[in-house]
């Protein structure tokens, strides 16, 4: 098994990567806000999470 050459004109510049990165942050950002909405989760909660029944 041939080990794999590494193209050198494959590779990107670190200011790439990062804002690569920043994309994929702020997208990851946005859906957790989305599905952890904070008023949803507070409509869904109980008045009173302490008191329960049994």
């Amino acid at each position: 098994m041939k080990a794999k050459k590494y193209n050198h004109k494959d590779a990107i510049s670190r200011q790439q990567a990062i804002q690569k990165l920043g994309k994929y942050a702020a997208l990851t950002a946005l859906g957790t806000f989305i599905i952890l909405n904070p008023k949803k989760a507070q409509a869904a909660s109980p008045p009173n999470p302490g008191d329960s029944p049994w």
